[in-house]
């Protein structure tokens, strides 16, 4: 019954982070932002949304909690470090892209909150 309970909670947690990427994809797209990647695993790390606006691709972490100060909080140094691997990996896969500007963007999610992007919201 407990191990039950424990996938129904990883599956509807699951779909909220699916959910999340969604509402953040849609934001990107209508600050004109075209979507590359979602969910770009490589083998050193993992990218929520790789995004392209002119000369620049973003690499783009979803993050959803209670409130947007949770999820910004949320974003740590080992996920940041993952992410910047994941982007050196895609990048390499991905050569014609190596002239463009690359920035590393947030983009927060909380329950009955709009989402709030935040560009160059680190730096690897």
């Amino acid at each position: 019954m407990i191990a039950r309970r424990r996938i129904d909670v990883r599956r509807a947690d699951e779909q909220a982070g699916r959910t999340a990427e969604a509402v953040a994809a849609l934001l990107l797209r209508l600050k004109g932002y075209r979507i590359l990647e979602r969910r770009f695993r490589g083998v050193r790390g993992e990218v929520d949304l790789i995004a392209r606006r002119g000369g620049l691709l973003v690499f783009v972490e979803v993050k959803r909690r209670g409130t947007l100060d949770e999820a910004a909080l949320s974003v740590t140094v080992r996920q940041r470090e993952r992410i910047g691997a994941a982007a050196e990996e895609y990048l390499a896969r991905h050569t014609t892209l190596g002239t463009l500007g690359v920035r590393f963007d947030a983009v927060l999610v909380a329950t009955g909150r709009l989402p709030r992007h935040v560009p160059d919201a680190w730096r690897p």
